[in-house]
């Protein structure tokens, strides 16, 4: 039996072929036999983008794209809000923003939910 490779998304091993594509059914995630066989090179850094494909680095000013409500609390990050000086980290659960927003304080952000100012 041959080895199939994980997902590059979710790191699901549960992936299986159809026809020259990868499918996880965990996450939907399709990709090339090509990918797979070139495998994950880490050696460069990772590229993080917001919601509309601009590229994020450290620094910058986004905007909130979508009301956020904030965990294990009743308040809300308002769509609109704008927040200075990110930064990019690897965080757990998709969070690649770290930052300090004003009136709510330090929190992490997923690059999905903001877009570049």
């Amino acid at each position: 039996m041959s080895e199939l490779p994980k997902c590059p998304k979710c790191n699901s091993e549960h992936t299986y072929e159809d026809g020259a594509l990868f499918v996880c059914p965990e996450c939907a995630h399709e990709w090339s036999g090509d990918a797979a066989a070139a495998g994950d090179d880490d050696d460069g850094p990772k590229v993080v983008k917001d919601s509309v494909g601009n590229v994020l680095t450290d620094g910058d000013t986004v905007t909130v794209i979508k009301d956020l409500k904030i965990k294990g609390s009743s308040s809300v990050v308002k769509i609109g809000t704008k927040v200075r000086n990110i930064r990019l980290i690897d965080g757990s659960g998709g969070h690649d923003i770290d930052c300090k927003i004003d009136g709510v304080g330090p929190m992490q952000l997923k690059s999905e939910f903001v877009r570049k100012a």
